[in-house]
């Protein structure tokens, strides 16, 4: 016979209840635990990124940039006159001398102004010869006038001197002697008057003639430009070098100003670069440089900087210091190094991907167990590598080779 304890059943809830509790907060530990684990680190082949190793020592600070070879003379011809291309008489690439013709160009016009201004100089000229003359002649003839006023006056002087001496003896009556004495004056008085007239005539003379030199020196000039420009009709080098390019073509017609020729001195030439406006704020007159034009290096320096950047480069001329290698020519493609200082005793590492210079950058150093994202302070740049002023210590190993596709993690495992 079964006997009801209620105790018993009792007991057997409470342990279901302190089971189910049991079962509860180890579900809830388990999945907090699971929640707090992080995900694991992405695997990196190690084949496919690049490692450096922080260094110390010296580091040499240098920009690139490509450019070409350009010629330092060059002498680019225009049209001074409206003309028609007649003749092309040297090609492209040929040697020429400072004489040497390049084109020969027709302008009827041209010709006929030139003559017309020949003919009006030669008139001018005539003008000014028979203006010398005419005034010549007018001098004489009052240099005559003025010599037979002299004359007269001279002998009225003399008459009035007789006169005066027989009116003080009484034989001459005082009439006739003051008669004389005024005939004296007015002669005296003409003849300064006409020797004064004869200075003014002189001085107006010179201005007459200087008025009409002028005129002629106006003439001559005019004819002169048009003697120029009939001249430049024959297109000619005008310095000794290569003739690189011939613009026009025969039947061309031609304004003033258009570029007809291209001359240059090939075995003068410098290097031309193209500099990224962001590395070029350090470029001086005068930093060494090396040019390479695949078959040869050169060495350089710096002679310019064009004061504006122009799609994003600086444009910087380097003078050629020694002889040209073999195969150097106008506008070669070449590359170019230019230096910049060196630091005698800085941290570096080989520049990585994406970072810029005086700037903080997120970087992969390298651990036994992987590459954490480490925050790294960069100083100074060159073409290469980059100054560490913060973050790395010599030996540490960083990944240097594009990471963008890790950007959301902080640490990935390398094998």
């Amino acid at each position: 016979m079964d006997i009801n304890r209620p105790e018993r059943k009792e007991q057997k809830n409470r342990r279901r209840i302190v089971y189910a509790i049991a079962a509860v907060v180890t579900v809830g530990l388990a999945t907090a635990g699971v929640a707090r684990l992080e995900p694991a680190a992405p695997v990196v082949e190690r084949s496919s990124i690049v490692i450096e190793t922080v260094k110390r020592g010296p580091l040499l600070r240098q920009v690139r940039g490509t450019g070409s070879l350009v010629p330092v003379d060059v002498n680019w011809i225009a049209a001074t006159t409206e003309a028609r291309v007649a003749r092309v008489v040297t090609q492209a690439g040929t040697v020429v001398g400072r004489d040497t013709l390049i084109l020969q160009l027709t302008d009827p016009a041209q010709v006929q102004r030139a003559l017309d201004a020949r003919y009006v100089l030669e008139a001018g000229e005539a003008d000014l010869k028979s203006l010398r003359n005419r005034l010549a002649s007018e001098q004489l003839t009052q240099r005559a006038i003025a010599a037979k006023l002299k004359a007269d006056l001279d002998q009225a002087i003399l008459r009035a001197a007789a006169d005066d001496e027989l009116a003080a003896n009484g034989v001459l009556p005082e009439l006739t002697r003051r008669l004389s004495r005024n005939a004296a004056d007015e002669l005296r008085n003409r003849y300064e008057l006409e020797s004064q007239r004869l200075r003014i005539n002189a001085v107006s003379m010179q201005s007459d003639v200087a008025a009409q030199e002028a005129k002629l020196a106006q003439l001559r000039a005019q004819s002169r430009l048009q003697e120029q420009q009939l001249a430049s009709l024959e297109v000619r080098a005008g310095i000794e070098g290569v003739l690189q390019q011939v613009s026009v073509e025969v039947g061309q017609r031609v304004a003033p100003g258009t570029i007809l020729a291209k001359v240059v001195q090939p075995t003068q030439l410098k290097a031309q670069l193209r500099i990224p406006e962001t590395q070029a704020r350090d470029v001086a007159h005068g930093q060494r440089a090396e040019i390479d034009t695949r078959n040869g290096l050169l060495r350089g320096h710096v002679i310019r900087i064009d004061p504006a950047a122009q799609n994003g480069s600086v444009t910087v001329d380097v003078g050629l210091d020694g002889p040209l290698s073999r195969g150097a020519r106008p506008d070669l493609t070449v590359d170019g190094t230019i230096e910049l200082e060196r630091a005698a005793d800085v941290l570096y590492v080989s520049r990585p991907v994406s970072v810029q210079e005086q700037s903080d950058g997120l970087v992969f150093r390298l651990d036994a167990n992987g590459a954490t994202r480490t925050r790294v302070r960069f100083g100074r740049s060159s073409v290469t590598a980059i100054e560490i002023v913060g973050g790395l210590r010599e030996h540490d190993r960083v990944i240097i080779s594009d990471m963008s596709a890790w950007d959301e993690v902080d640490r990935v495992q390398v094998q």
